[in-house]
């Protein structure tokens, strides 16, 4: 799959932008707050429908203006157009696929599959679970529209399941306690579902990330993401657990008013030769382990959809001594279509194929080829 060709209008600095892409790989230069990232999230917005830079869809309009639109052009075995247009006056925000109308985001993800890798992903590696369980989600969901109904169906349960025992510690009744453990029953069905398929990714993605590490370091370590839920990583007893640490932490639960048992609160631990990376990697341990999680995450979505992902890589290169760019710059090559932003193109001059590739220049909004 590639994109080919986009447009921006009042997208941030951009006030009218329209571009045509290499299917290979697209340099995107220019200095710091000249708009370069902006092509990145523009792109990120059209595969996923929201931004991975922005808050809200309103941070991103032009200032002074009251909305914005991104139009693109996607290739694989047949053409699609995708628009998205937003407006501050409604604080609305319409998808168009083919000229029709999606109501529901969710029936894009995994449409037009997606990889960055940013500055932003230390956190996947050295911050809370929250950010790790979010890296899991966003691919499976990618790989799996089954997966994701799950999730937007559990995070729904939460919030109902919430609410009433919000509801139980202000008014007490056996009316209200029943209607909760019916939503105590959905939770453990749905989440049940959400943890075999947490189990099996973390099982089959294991080998993508080996391989990817490989292709980086050269073997010298050896990278594993180890996942249980409660205390099994059988998911034949998931439902088992689940349903014995609900029933243990039922009263905390009601007095708190909070959900505190389930996939929700999972962790994921990276370790590279038996070491937890958290406690004992080093600078160039965590960025290699980032790097190899999205090159993985590139192969996994690739074989799982038969499609080619479009890989982002914002500002990377800077952060990477010379042994891991050499190696990075190497693995491009077995990569489809990827857009990496650049602040100075000087030292990397070597890993441009004039003949395939494309060097975009950026400038306060303005894009011009080089």
């Amino acid at each position: 799959m590639v994109l080919k060709s986009i447009s921006l209008i009042n997208f941030r600095l951009h006030k009218n932008s329209s571009l045509n892409f290499s299917e290979k790989i697209n340099f995107i230069v220019g200095g710091n707050g000249q708009g370069k990232t902006t092509l990145l999230e523009a792109i990120y917005y059209l595969t996923t429908t929201k931004s991975f830079v922005a808050t809200t869809d309103a941070d991103a309009v032009r200032f002074g203006e009251r909305s914005f639109e991104l139009n693109g052009e996607f290739k694989n075995q047949t053409e699609n157009k995708i628009r998205i247009f937003y407006s501050k006056e409604t604080g609305k925000k319409q998808i168009f696929l083919n000229k029709k109308q999606i109501v529901k985001s969710s029936a894009i993800i995994g449409k037009f599959p997606v990889v960055t890798l940013t500055q932003a992903d230390h956190y996947i590696t050295k911050g809370y679970p929250e950010e790790r369980r979010k890296f899991v989600n966003s691919v499976i969901s990618q790989a799996s529209s089954t997966y994701l109904n799950y999730l937007i169906e559990y995070n729904r349960i939460l919030r109902q399941r919430s609410s009433l025992m919000q509801r139980i510690k202000e008014n007490y009744s056996e009316k209200l306690l029943n209607e909760f453990d019916a939503w105590t029953e959905y939770l453990i069905s749905n989440g049940v579902e959400i943890v075999k398929h947490r189990l099996s990714f973390v099982k089959e993605f294991n080998e993508y990330l080996k391989e990817a590490y490989a292709n980086i370091m050269l073997q010298e370590e050896i990278p594993i993401i180890k996942y249980k839920f409660l205390e099994t990583s059988d998911e034949k007893n998931a439902e088992e657990f689940f349903r014995k640490e609900l029933r243990a932490r039922r009263d905390d639960e009601l007095r708190r008013a909070a959900n505190l048992v389930g996939p929700h609160r999972d962790e994921f631990r990276f370790y590279f030769n038996n070491l937890e990376l958290r406690k004992f990697g080093s600078q160039g341990q965590h960025k290699t382990f980032q790097i190899a999680l999205r090159f993985a995450q590139f192969f996994y979505l690739k074989d799982k959809l038969n499609k080619t992902p479009i890989f982002l890589m914002d500002d990377i290169f800077g952060e990477l001594d010379a042994f891991r760019s050499t190696k990075i710059s190497e693995y491009l090559g077995k990569i489809g279509q990827a857009f990496i932003t650049l602040t100075d193109f000087s030292n990397y001059e070597e890993i441009l194929n004039a003949e395939n590739d494309k060097l975009i220049k950026v400038e306060n909004g303005e894009c011009v080829y080089e």
